[in-house]
């Protein structure tokens, strides 16, 4: 496509002959009252491209708008006065996964998700009035309540056929609108109380993953912890936060440091809440909380309870949010190797993105597919039984694509291993 005459060069941002095309006209610079990219946050980056080969969307595009750097040059762009947020401004920003892969390899240390949070929110009024409304309803009003998350539980089996078919093939063929999770669950007598731990049950978690909460109590109880899950709870804000309703998602982290604020350690048993929850006091000053991935706890603290065999072939997969945010690698595999008979099988390229990315594989189909194809394609080719994930996003987004492929392989979260482990013998 031959490039507009008015599009402005940006020198040293992109490579000699890289150009980012934005709007000729209109006033140049942020959306006035909606936060943006940091100028130092900017400024931290010094396009060396070490990220370029690492960004799952420049793999599949190659195109230098689709990496890290080009969309850091657009940021800067808009900075700088010589572009304006606009409808190319939004799709640089919404082909992005998040996955943070950049951050990995960046020598200057950006910090490429919280620019990217920033610049969201810029884009969010350019959107069409039709996704305004649905990004509304779901990020202000669904998520936020409780009772409201139920309900979109319970009318699933009548919704899911009038889903769009990306969104159909995701959604879990039954969730849990009525389950409830037990307020306070005491170790075994017998067993020594090592402490007290709050749970966060989650979202998404809860009416579509209740089984993992359920794991999740029974480990920490057999290994002595007293396990609280307090009233009042409802969504984290990461979701929010990632689509640029940065208003909500501090709203979400006021709340949560209220239900929590009694907590000594606050256990999370999706990645990508625990990732969104531990920057709290950044997103909001002063609602910090003592969060632990669950994966993390358990191997710090130890693993007392006595354990049998469990006889499976294991494949193990990084949820970004663990591996990048969080930094949580070994941990998860050190306690699945001390099963006995469990066998753990790495996946190739591993640490690519799965394509889940929160909403990422309803909002933009297309990559979202190519990254889940190919993930499920080395998933499957390591010839294991099972594949361990310990976020719900990529639960869904890996149970969609082995299907696709025609694979049975089950989908488990690593507590539920150690879950089966455990179970009846303490």
């Amino acid at each position: 496509m031959a490039e507009p005459a008015h599009a402005p060069r940006l020198g040293a941002e992109l490579p000699e002959g890289a150009h980012f095309i934005g709007s000729p006209v209109g006033a140049p610079g942020w959306l006035t009252g909606r936060g943006a990219p940091a100028l130092a946050d900017l400024n931290d980056c010094v396009a060396c491209g070490l990220c370029l080969p690492h960004c799952p969307t420049y793999r599949l595009t190659g195109e230098e708008s689709a990496s890290p750097r080009g969309r850091i040059a657009a940021m800067r762009a808009v900075q700088d006065g010589i572009a304006v947020p606009d409808e190319t401004f939004e799709a640089f920003m919404d082909l992005c996964l998040v996955c943070r892969a950049c951050e990995d390899v960046c020598p200057s240390h950006v910090p490429f998700g919280r620019m990217m949070e920033a610049a969201r929110e810029q884009v969010e009024p350019l959107r069409t009035l039709r996704s305004r409304f649905i990004r509304w309803l779901g990020f202000h009003w669904v998520l936020p309540h409780p009772s409201l998350v139920r309900t979109a539980a319970a009318l699933q089996p009548i919704a899911r056929p009038f889903m769009p078919k990306a969104a159909r093939a995701l959604v879990p063929a039954r969730g849990y609108p009525f389950a409830r999770l037990p307020r306070v669950t005491e170790p075994r007598p017998g067993v020594e109380v090592r402490g007290t731990v709050a749970l966060l049950s989650g979202c998404v978690q809860d009416r579509w993953f209740h089984r993992v909460n359920l794991a999740t109590i029974r480990v920490l109880a057999r290994n002595g912890w007293r396990v609280e899950v307090p009233p009042g709870q409802a969504c984290c804000g990461a979701l929010a936060a990632h689509n640029g309703r940065l208003a909500v998602a501090r709203r979400l982290a006021k709340r949560a440091r209220h239900v929590f604020a009694d907590a000594d350690v606050v256990i999370v048993n999706a990645a990508g809440c625990a990732a969104h929850m531990v920057t709290y006091d950044e997103l909001l000053p002063g609602s910090g909380l003592p969060v632990r991935e669950v994966t993390e706890f358990l191997h710090s603290e130890g693993i007392v309870a006595r354990t049998g065999p469990v006889d499976a072939t294991v494949a193990y997969h990084d949820a970004c949010h663990a591996l990048r945010a969080l930094k949580v690698h070994d941990e998860p595999r050190d306690l699945l190797r001390a099963i006995d008979g469990l066998r753990l099988i790495e996946v190739r390229d591993g640490d690519r993105c799965c394509g889940a990315a929160g909403i990422y594989n309803v909002t933009q189909p297309e990559a979202a597919g190519a990254l889940g194809r190919e993930k499920a394609e080395a998933v499957v080719a390591t010839g294991a039984s099972i594949v361990a994930s310990a976020n719900p996003g990529c639960s869904m987004q890996l149970v969609a694509h082995l299907r696709a492929i025609g694979s049975p392989m089950e989908v488990v979260h690593p507590v539920e291993l150690l879950d089966r482990a455990s179970a009846d013998r303490t």
